[in-house]
């Protein structure tokens, strides 16, 4: 062989990943270039005043929150994989909270009313989600249960063709401007997991008040809200799936959830790789750009080593999932190290940034603070070792 016909590399190359077709990455540019367009100019001003339900509105017409729902419902019928797309696409708002708000619409709430409600709850709730004319909110964590998702207390007793509930929620992601929420109760105390059951409840519903509005750390674009209920009285009809079998059902939801928290999570923190190296292309520090310094090459190839090798374990996982498997400590792991290495290769780039890093100017230190929840939202770090541990028999 010559010189001449010898492979080069091409570290330009953008081969597509076996799991996604032209389609998937044909959606996947046409997301990018509406959050481009549509929502990434007003990221900073939606971190002041929360991003408007119009958002939703939009993404409803364009088709982008039924992408996995069936056609009959309004949806578009895709695979698994395209819950991916969206996931990775969304990371082009540049914004985290806005993000989390429309995965709560799309892979938190729906799939389960889909999966688990009745035709009538479908029609009322599952249909409007998908044109974004209904906002959605999943109500679990409690202000003494959070992570031990079974020590929820709000409760949930049969009175006639209705359910009279009391409680509280908090760290509710749309909770103040959603129209419907999908409420884990308890229904019976004396049955341990087979004592809960999920409900959906209509915000306008006598006794539901959105108690006050959380300030947070990050994700300010979206609302957080705690909510309360009094006395608030829930049709029989409005469950779903079966009596007493709700812990089983929401735990299914929260795979799903996991999955798509790794997966933006990689795509949000290859976002800003990006932006840090057209950053350290044009910062010149003692007479040169500072990307020409072997101590901040060796960061941009040790973060995007990590993040290819989340990325990857999350393509595998997704395929799982799409093949008709569980794979809990597969979607474990894969959240656990996603989220880890995305916070990790953030925190990195707020350092090459340096002093600028810590400014808001140039948005960096805004990713930092929102990325840090993904650690901790659907599940903690150490909930995720506990489950990943106790998968091998500990």
């Amino acid at each position: 062989m010559s010189t001449a016909d010898a492979i080069k590399p091409d570290f330009g190359s953008k081969t597509r990943h076996f799991i996604f077709t032209e389609e998937h990455e044909q959606l996947r540019e046409t997301i990018e270039q509406f959050c481009d367009k549509e929502l990434a100019p007003h990221a900073e001003e939606w971190e002041e005043t929360t991003f408007p339900d119009s958002v939703f509105k939009r993404m409803g017409e364009l088709g982008f929150l039924g992408l996995t729902m069936p056609e009959e419902y309004g949806g578009q019928g895709g695979d698994y994989f395209t819950s991916v797309v969206r996931a990775e696409a969304m990371a082009h708002s540049m914004s985290g909270g806005l993000n989390m708000g429309v995965a709560v619409q799309t892979d938190m709430t729906m799939p389960p009313i889909l999966k688990f409600g009745s035709e009538e709850v479908k029609q009322k709730y599952l249909v409007p989600a998908i044109k974004g004319e209904k906002i959605l909110c999943l109500g679990i964590t409690e202000p003494d249960a959070g992570s031990d998702v079974a020590a929820i207390k709000t409760r949930a007793v049969r009175d006639g063709d209705e359910y009279v509930v009391n409680g509280s929620k908090v760290f509710i992601t749309n909770g103040i401007r959603a129209d419907a929420i999908l409420l884990v109760t308890k229904t019976d105390d004396s049955t341990g997991y087979d004592g809960f059951s999920l409900f959906m409840v209509d915000t306008d519903t006598p006794g539901f008040a959105v108690s006050r509005k959380l300030e947070k750390l990050g994700m300010n674009a979206s609302d957080t809200a705690e909510l309360s209920f009094t006395d608030m009285r829930v049709p029989a009809g409005n469950m779903l799936g079966e009596e007493g079998k709700g812990f089983y059902n929401i735990m299914w939801e929260l795979q799903g959830e996991r999955l798509v928290a790794a997966c933006g999570a990689v795509a949000g923190a290859q976002r800003a790789m990006e932006r840090t190296m057209d950053y350290a292309r044009e910062r010149e520090a003692f007479g040169r750009p500072i990307g020409k310094f072997q101590s901040i090459r060796h960061k941009f190839a040790a973060m995007s080593t990590k993040i290819e090798a989340a990325r990857q374990f999350n393509y595998y996982v997704a395929w799982l999932v799409d093949n008709g498997h569980y794979p809990v400590r597969e979607i474990s792991q894969a959240k656990l190290f996603a989220t880890q290495v995305a916070c990790e290769a953030v925190d990195e780039c707020l350092q090459i940034h340096g002093g600028w890093g810590y400014m808001k100017e140039y948005g960096i230190e805004r990713v930092w603070r929102d990325m840090r929840l993904n650690r901790i939202g659907a599940g903690t770090d150490e909930v995720m070792l506990d489950v990943i541990g106790r998968s091998y028999g500990f």
